[in-house]
């Protein structure tokens, strides 16, 4: 009998999360995953490592209660925002009765770790403008136990409308949970959905530290929710889901010192997505550059220029989207340094026009 034999049907049926670094590529500027340009100062105390850390440990949760403007007993630490997708999957459906809903284009680990799972995938397309199709996903919340909703939503920047979100927690209340991932929130506090809490206890807020806070090989994620979701989800989290070291720096990152410089990069980075997106609109090879309201900018490119290949020849690793519904054409630039996006720019410009290459193709 082969392994594969012995391994779950849906395992061996599954298509696997195309992470930025299963993709590879060799480079210098790496603008696929979103992450900081730059890597923090903080590190890491001498702890004794030889001891378990607390599953929860309390300078975490407190500082990032204080954060968030919540209670410390509506906060789970857990590793990065994807553990907290799959918590909640665990906690609140059962295999081969229930099932998730998501609105792609959209990330793509919900559908993974649903599968995983073996909980079914209901997919509600997305508007022409990348909002919630408010009258499908009515007609399809039957069975239902989850909706993961993403704003900013990744990979197009967009942020969910209120309304329609206040709408779908309605829909749902007493039916499902409603799961706000707010993984880019940073860059645009406002749009926060954390002071909702209060009256929605079926709703589920998901951040990380691998963005604004520059921490995205730290793995350290949050579940902001009622008490009660969090006790159910740590009844199925791991004993110990961060380590010594990985609570020590997001205690740190969390202090009034990283909280600061946190809002200064997000400053940073803004203004650089700002002139990027001005920049990337005069390029000839560019059709159409998207708003966004995260570190990254979602932009369809005219396919003759074959602006992924020829970048990523030069070095320069972007994120290609076209797999993605309604995406065909798109690459998604994360916001990296100023000089990073001066060299995507002027490698863009460097590549021929369409009207240049119809010109010499008409010779």
């Amino acid at each position: 009998m082969s392994i594969s034999q012995l391994a779950r049907a849906n395992v061996l049926a599954l298509e696997p999360y195309q992470s930025a670094r299963r993709l590879g590529g060799k480079g210098d500027v790496w603008l696929n995953a979103n992450e900081y340009p730059l890597p923090p100062t903080i590190e890491a105390r001498p702890g004794n490592l030889n001891r378990y850390p607390a599953c929860q440990p309390e300078g975490v949760i407190n500082n990032y209660a204080a954060y968030a403007g919540l209670r410390p007993e509506q906060v789970l630490a857990c590793r990065g925002a994807d553990e907290a997708i799959e918590l909640l999957i665990r906690a609140f459906c059962e295999p081969g009765q229930d099932a998730i809903l998501f609105c792609p284009p959209t990330y793509g680990m919900y559908s993974v770790s649903a599968e995983t799972f073996g909980v079914a995938r209901f997919t509600v397309p997305a508007r022409d403008d990348w909002q919630l199709d408010m009258t499908a996903i009515e007609a399809r919340l039957d069975g239902v136990k989850l909706v993961y909703i993403c704003s900013p939503n990744n990979p197009t920047g967009n942020v969910i409308r209120p309304q329609d979100i206040k709408r779908l927690l309605e829909l749902t209340r007493g039916r499902a949970l409603v799961v706000a991932d707010e993984a880019y929130i940073e860059f645009c506090p406002q749009a926060t959905l954390a002071g909702w809490l209060a009256d929605y206890p079926h709703l589920v807020i998901l951040r990380t530290l691998s963005k604004a806070f520059a921490l995205a090989g730290l793995r350290c994620g949050f579940a902001l929710a009622d008490e009660q979701v969090i006790q159910l989800l740590l009844k199925v989290i791991a004993p110990y889901p961060l380590s010594q070291p990985v609570a020590d720096i997001a205690e740190q990152a969390l202090g009034a010192e990283g909280l600061a410089l946190m809002r200064a990069r997000v400053a940073e980075i803004n203004a650089t997505r700002q002139w990027l997106a001005a920049a990337l609109a005069a390029c000839d090879c560019v059709r159409e550059v998207y708003p966004s309201a995260a570190n990254y900018l979602l932009a369809r490119f005219d396919p003759a220029s074959n602006a992924f290949r020829a970048l990523w020849d030069q070095g320069i690793i972007l994120r290609d989207q076209s797999a993605q519904p309604g995406l065909r054409d798109c690459l998604r630039i994360t916001i990296g340094t100023r000089d990073e996006a001066e060299r995507v720019v002027n490698a863009l410009r460097a590549l021929a026009s369409p009207a240049d290459s119809a010109r010499k193709e008409a010779m």
